[in-house]
C-alpha cells in the first residue's frame, strides 16, 4: 500500500486532492494535515478513508511509513514544506506554482536530485487529453511551422480572496500571473515541446481592487479567505505580455478582473498549414488551410488531477521522471519570473 500524506486542507485539496487520491487503488491516505485542525477534520468528515489528521506536517514527515506527501498550501509555503519532505525522504508532489520565485523553484529541484527523490509540479493540463494531443499533432508536422501563440485568460470580476492570501505578493509571489497564467503559459511550453526562452516584455495593473471594500463582484473563489477590513492587495489583477522563444513566440493577456464582462479562457496555436484553438479545460477545433476545413476530434478527457497523481507514482516506482517532474517545469517558473521583472522595470529583458 503507497502512503500518502496532504499537507494543507484547503479548496484545491478538497476539490481535486482527495477526491483523486481516493479513487487510486493501493493508495492510502495516511493523514489530511492543516494548521487550522477543524480544516483537516472536516476533510475526514467528507473522505472516510482519511486514516488520521494533524495540525503539524512535521508528524507526517516523521512518520516512516509515509511514502510521499502532498503540498497544498499556500504559495509562500511551498519551498519550506517541500524541502523540509524531501530532506525527510519523502517524495514530494507540490501544488503550482513550484513558489513564490525562480530562485526557490531551483533550490528545491536541487534538493530532490540530491536527495533521489520524485518532485512533482501540479501543472495538470500537461495531462489533459486536449494539450497531449495537440503536442503530438506539432511534433507530427500537421500545423507546419507553429509561428505564434496567443492565449486569453480573462475574467469579469473574479479575484480570489481579496485581502487574503491570493492577494498579498509576500504569501502568493503575484496575481493573476502566478494563479492562472502559469496554467496557461506552462501547457505552451509543453506544446511548444520545450521551447527555450529568448525575451519577454510585459505590462501589469492592480486597478479594479484598490480600495477593497468599495470593490464589486458577483462571485469569488476563495471568499472565506477574503479580508476587506485590514487585508492587502499588492498583486497583478491585469497582465499583458509578448514572449520571444526559439520556436513559436507567444502574446496573452490576462485579467482576474475588468470591466468587461465577458469570460474568455483559450489558447490560439498558429501555424502555416494550420490552426487550432483550444478552449480551456476542454477540446479544440483544428482548421486545416490547404482546404480550409474544419476538424474537431471526438475523446474523452480523463480526470487531469487524478491522471498526474497516478502518474506521479508510476514515476516512484520505476525511477523515471514523469512529464510533471519540476526539472521539466522550471522554463515556465522563470518565465514568470522574467514578466515580473519586465513589469515591475518596464523593459524588456533578455534571458
Amino acid at each position: 500500500m503507497f502512503k500518502v500524506a496532504v499537507i494543507g486542507c484547503g479548496r484545491i485539496s478538497n476539490s481535486k486532492y482527495f477526491p483523486s487520491l481516493s479513487q487510486i487503488e493501493n493508495v492510502e491516505i495516511a493523514y489530511a494535515c492543516d494548521v487550522i485542525l477543524a480544516n483537516a477534520e472536516k476533510a475526514k468528515e467528507d473522505f472516510p478513508s482519511i486514516k488520521k489528521v494533524v495540525s503539524d506536517y512535521k508528524v507526517c514527515l516523521n512518520d516512516p511509513e509515509v511514502d510521499a506527501v502532498c503540498v497544498c498550501t499556500p504559495n509562500s509555503l511551498h519551498y519550506t514544506v517541500t524541502m523540509d519532505a524531501l530532506r525527510a525522504g519523502k517524495h514530494v508532489f507540490c501544488e503550482k506554482p513550484i513558489t513564490i520565485n525562480y530562485p526557490l523553484s531551483k533550490e528545491m529541484a536541487e534538493e530532490a536530485e540530491k536527495q533521489g527523490k520524485m518532485l512533482n509540479i501540479g501543472v495538470c493540463n500537461r495531462h489533459n487529453k486536449s494539450v497531449e494531443m495537440l503536442r503530438e499533432w506539432v511534433e507530427n508536422g500537421k500545423f507546419g511551422n507553429m509561428y505564434h501563440v496567443y492565449c486569453n485568460f480573462r475574467c469579469f470580476r473574479n479575484i480570489p480572496g481579496l485581502g487574503g492570501a491570493f492577494t498579498t505578493k509576500s504569501k502568493s509571489g503575484g496575481g493573476v500571473l502566478i494563479d492562472w497564467g502559469i496554467h496557461f503559459l506552462d501547457l505552451i511550453l509543453y506544446v511548444l515541446g520545450g521551447a527555450k526562452l529568448k525575451t519577454v516584455s510585459a505590462n501589469a495593473y492592480s486597478e479594479m481592487a484598490k480600495d477593497l471594500k468599495a470593490y464589486k463582484y458577483e462571485s469569488m473563489w476563495a471568499e472565506e479567505t477574503a479580508n476587506f477590513e485590514t487585508g492587502v492587495n499588492d498583486v497583478d489583477d491585469f497582465i499583458s505580455g509578448y514572449v520571444r522563444t526559439d520556436k513559436a513566440n507567444i502574446s496573452f493577456n490576462g485579467a482576474w478582473a475588468q470591466n468587461v464582462n465577458k469570460n474568455e479562457m483559450y489558447i490560439d496555436f498558429l501555424g502555416d498549414k494550420g490552426g487550432a484553438r483550444l478552449d480551456y479545460g476542454g477540446k479544440f477545433t483544428f482548421w486545416n488551410g490547404a482546404d480550409l476545413s474544419e476538424e474537431k476530434p471526438e475523446y474523452d478527457i480523463p480526470d487531469m488531477y487524478e491522471k498526474e497523481l497516478v502518474e506521479f507514482i508510476k514515476s516512484i516506482e520505476s525511477g523515471v521522471k514523469d512529464k510533471n517532474h519540476i526539472d521539466y517545469v522550471l522554463e515556465s517558473m522563470k518565465l514568470l519570473d522574467a514578466l515580473y521583472e519586465s513589469a515591475e522595470k518596464n523593459k524588456e529583458i533578455t534571458l
